[in-house]
């Protein structure tokens, strides 16, 4: 077996299921001349040379590093200079990751854990960027003029020991990298400004508006996870200090981060008060402190000066980029405090994930709608609340809700004039509805359009594992849960969920026992089961069932099937005779 050592360069094109269903054939056309008249040529006079193409990537191989580092740089301008000259819609992004390691030569082609590594920082990149290991960083950091941001260790799938990972910046002075020692979470925290939001005190005369507090926190969350030079805590591990007196510092410390919003929120009428203040977690200072009034028709502009406040601070950047950006992300129509209010309190009972709260959640949103008939924000929640209750297996008639769900999404996405908040909730929301529909290309498609409009949202990277499990690409939900784990660890609820599920299908079942024991969440019982069965410990197994016919007595084998819909029927075949044998009822 002959090896030798080599740089290899791993690249390939975001989101290109979405740019495929928007136009096949001008897509197609797009990645062939990029190839052709850009790669092929770069790689080539930088002494490299493509050994694999992988439909929308490619693996090429350089027996000198710094050429490898040089002609990814070359690629990442080149690109950008193509795509000014192409409407938005028909531009391409792609992602590159470089890997110095002995690889294993066979042929033209070259194989070994050395490629596989290479392959998992192209993932790690951003949309334009370029991630390279710590070895890439040390050989080339006296020999090129970029800067090297340390990102930390990361964990990446399949390869057993954590990788030392940089990013390359293509513009500004060059930083020498020092090794670092600290855990993955306070490894991005000390690189990228870390943030945590904390839900914001109801001082309201009742006492009777939590769900304001609770709303306004995580829209700021939803909003700052957009901002790639941010690094924002979700919502179930900030949340979990809802109510509490606890040292700022201490939380610093317990959540990796460097900073801290907290604040409140007072209504009066039509008047809306907002006082919050950012804590530097190092010392318990206060970074800024401000209030915010806004009355009458446009809640959305509040939260819009608190997150631009936020990101400034954090930041420290005012131009014309991060205002284009912040602009991009939060123009909003014309939502009205009442409508934004029915939002809310909505959206409180349905985070709770029961049958109770979710049926609350649509008496309430039924009733916005009633005085409300267009909003675009109540109807996608109200699709929200069907999705759910087929998805927690509560419904009547799961048909009947996915086909209510897809007349709302549908609806919704018609309208041009969307804002990102809710372009986004729907098409999440569709990806749902397709893979019902059996339409499970047009769901990764959604699913896709989805991550770009918030690229940086870690729960809803972790939900959406589940669609990529049932449209067959179980390989790539864990991947991105590695991505939700190396974000936001607190998180494991969510992506470990959607790690059973891909370890079922993959046949690693007692993968799949050691990250499903690590969650509670929704069926997590019924996977567990599964998993026992076909290792052979019937007695774990029904007892798993048992935990599951407690939470929800009305849980049966049909409307557990009726939950799913795989790309693969032959799966949803033989785990319902694992279930059947665990002692689950059939109807």
């Amino acid at each position: 077996m002959e090896r030798r050592l080599s740089a290899i360069l791993a690249a390939d094109v975001v989101g290109y299921s979405a740019l495929m269903e928007q136009d096949e054939a001008g897509t197609f056309g797009r990645l062939r001349a990029h190839r052709k008249e850009l790669f092929e040529p770069e790689i080539e006079k930088h002494h490299g040379r493509i050994f694999k193409l992988t439909g929308d990537g490619l693996f090429a191989e350089f027996t000198s590093v710094v050429n490898a580092v040089e002609c990814a740089v070359s690629l990442q301008r080149g690109l950008l200079e193509r795509n000014a000259s192409v409407a938005e819609d028909q531009r391409m992004y792609v992602r590159i990751g470089i890997n110095l390691a002995e690889v294993i030569v066979e042929g033209d082609d070259r194989l070994g854990e050395g490629v596989n590594i290479a392959a998992r920082l192209e993932q790690l990149a951003e949309p334009g960027g370029i991630c390279v290991s710590g070895k890439v960083s040390k050989e080339v950091e006296k020999k090129l003029a970029f800067a090297f941001e340390p990102m930390g260790e990361q964990k990446v799938k399949n390869i057993t020991e954590p990788v030392q990972v940089y990013k390359v910046k293509l513009e500004g002075p060059k930083v020498r990298p020092r090794p670092r020692e600290t855990p993955p979470m306070q490894e991005v925290s000390s690189t990228i400004p870390a943030v945590a939001v904390l839900p914001f005190d109801d001082l309201s005369a009742d006492q009777n508006l939590g769900y304001l507090g609770d709303g306004v926190a995580e829209d700021i969350i939803t909003a700052l996870s957009r901002f790639p030079d941010l690094v924002v805590v979700a919502r179930g591990s900030s949340f979990a200090y809802k109510g509490k007196a606890i040292d700022m510092r201490q939380i610093g410390r317990e959540l990796g981060v460097g900073y801290v919003v907290e604040g409140s929120v007072r209504k009066e009428g039509e008047k809306l008060r907002i006082v919050s203040q950012l804590i530097h977690t190092k010392n318990g200072e206060h970074v800024w402190a401000e209030r915010f009034d806004r009355a009458g028709t446009d809640p959305w502009a509040l939260q819009d000066e608190v997150t631009g406040m936020i990101v400034s601070a954090l930041t420290g950047e005012t131009g014309a980029l991060k205002q284009a950006q912040y602009q991009q992300a939060w123009g909003k129509g014309a939502t009205t405090l009442e409508e934004y209010d029915y939002y809310l309190r909505g959206h409180e009972q349905y985070v709770k994930y029961t049958k109770e709260g979710i049926e609350r959640s649509g008496e309430i949103w039924r009733e916005g709608l009633a005085k409300f008939p267009s909003s675009p924000l109540l109807k996608v929640k109200l699709g929200w609340h069907h999705m759910m209750r087929v998805m927690i297996f509560v419904s009547d008639d799961p048909p009947a809700n996915v086909r209510k769900v897809g007349e709302l999404a549908r609806h919704v996405l018609a309208n041009e004039h969307l804002s990102p908040q809710v372009a986004r909730l729907a098409n999440w929301l569709m990806s749902f509805v397709l893979v019902q529909e059996k339409d499970f290309d047009g769901a990764l498609a959604a699913a896709d359009k989805t991550v770009a409009l918030a690229p940086y949202d870690t729960f809803m990277l972790s939900r959406l594992m589940m669609v990529l499990v049932q449209v067959g690409r179980p390989d790539q939900a864990l991947q991105w849960a590695d991505l939700a784990a190396a974000r936001d660890p607190a998180l494991g609820w969510a992506y470990n969920y959607g790690r059973g599920w891909a370890h079922l299908v993959l046949g690693r079942f007692g993968e799949a026992v050691d990250v499903l024991t690590q969650t509670e969440f929704n069926d997590a019982h019924l996977l567990l089961a599964i998993a026992y069965v076909r290792l052979g410990r019937l007695d774990d197994a029904r007892a798993e069932v048992d935990k599951m016919m407690k939470i929800n007595p009305a849980i049966t084998l049909q409307a557990w099937r009726l939950g799913y819909s795989f790309r693969d029927p032959a799966i949803l075949d033989r785990y319902a005779l694992d279930l059947v044998q665990a002692g689950l009822p059939k109807t």
